[in-house]
């Protein structure tokens, strides 16, 4: 069998949330899977392969696929006659878009309905694609993943017409995300934060992953304890950016605060491990990987009371209204001060994240693309 998979969000040096589902899948099913060829299909020449393999093959297909033309050209001419001449038996869209003038049966992956919940995050062109080409991508597909079960509801209950049953298949932490030793965590400390403990914000910078609020949360903090504790944001800029970057200017507590901006994984590790505490208060998520990276890490975590998250951070995990900048910092007093209550969450926290596998995952990715194939035979 051969399996195209649309790899352009494989990019190394900027690889996160759907990247990281899909690579930590394939690298697996790569691997357990040798007989069957796999074919990853890029949109632009790339620095080095993720995932390699004597039966794995790279392709670039233009043109670069980052706008709405471009993505319907590359998904319904270009790309598609590219997966058609490799005779490819399924052809699995991990972010959300599929193509709708091929024959060849697809597995389309959605991770969240986000554009529903929050349009204005996005501009009015991108909402008119969503709201037009959503319901298209979802009829076209032969099955269709999703990553939590809040966004299977979410899926059959903004497109009852399609009478959908999409397939949970959560993510997980990958392998480096454990604790750390005190003098590893120390070295992470002096090398970012001045030696001082620190909150870290893992995600791009973007107005779902509710910066601003955070902020405002960090203030209230620093204001009620006069500590050295210092807010670290690790990732990129992502979109919308600009207003958090011109707020930030004149922040009161702006020197204890980090930018790091993207880092790679061997450092998010350290970064996420030697942590005080994870602060992952976003308005939105369709699942929330960061979170069990936290987890795993040995670091209590403090999550909106919102969409997926509950269903990731269970009782491991402690609540805060994502829309209420006091509610998140009380919860960030909590921690601070019952030292019980935060060793508590460490723990329910690591117990809480061997609930997610990604051999779980790519398990039941394969049974999909088995079906994917299955419905077209």
């Amino acid at each position: 069998m051969t399996i195209a998979v649309n790899a352009i969000f494989f990019n190394s040096a900027n690889l996160e949330g759907y990247g990281h589902y899909t690579v930590s899948i394939f690298k697996l099913l790569v691997n357990q899977y040798p007989e069957h060829q796999f074919v990853f299909v890029y949109d632009r020449p790339h620095e080095a392969d993720l995932i390699i393999g004597a039966n794995v093959q790279s392709i670039t297909v233009a043109p670069a696929a980052r706008h709405i033309p471009a993505f319907f050209y590359w998904y319904n001419i270009s790309a598609a006659l590219a997966v058609r001449k490799l005779k490819a038996d399924v052809w699995v869209q991990p972010y959300g878009f599929c193509s709708l003038s091929t024959a060849i049966p697809q597995l389309l992956v959605v991770h969240d309905l986000a554009f529903k919940h929050f349009p204005k995050h996005i501009s009015w062109t991108q909402r008119l694609h969503y709201a037009v080409m959503t319901p298209r991508f979802l009829k076209k597909a032969k099955r269709v993943v999703t990553v939590s079960e809040f966004s299977k509801k979410d899926i059959i209950q903004y497109y009852p017409q399609l009478q959908l049953d999409p397939m949970v298949i959560s993510g997980a932490a990958r392998n480096g995300f454990k604790p750390l030793t005190w003098e590893e965590k120390e070295q992470v400390k002096e090398a970012y934060t001045e030696g001082y403990e620190y909150f870290l914000c893992v995600g791009g910078i973007n107005p779902r992953k509710n910066m601003m609020h955070i902020l405002k949360a960090f203030s209230l903090f620093k204001k009620w304890h006069k500590s050295n504790m210092k807010l670290v944001f690790a990732g990129r800029l992502a979109w919308q950016y600009q207003d958090f970057l011109e707020k930030l200017k004149f922040f009161k507590y702006r020197n204890d605060v980090v930018l790091t901006g993207y880092v790679e994984e061997t450092i998010l590790q350290k970064l996420t491990g030697s942590a005080y505490a994870a602060l992952y208060v976003s308005d939105f998520e369709g699942f929330g990987l960061p979170i069990v990276e936290a987890m795993q890490s040995g670091v209590p975590v403090v999550v909106g009371n919102n969409s997926s998250m509950p269903e990731v951070g269970g009782d491991a995990v402690l609540y805060a209204d994502a829309a209420d900048p006091e509610a998140i910092a009380a919860q960030m007093q909590l921690l601070y001060r019952n030292e019980q209550m935060r060793e508590n969450l460490i723990q329910k926290g690591i117990e809480r994240a061997t609930h997610f596998s990604w051999e779980k995952a790519a398990q039941l990715f394969w049974e999909e693309i088995l079906a994917t194939k299955a419905v077209s035979s």
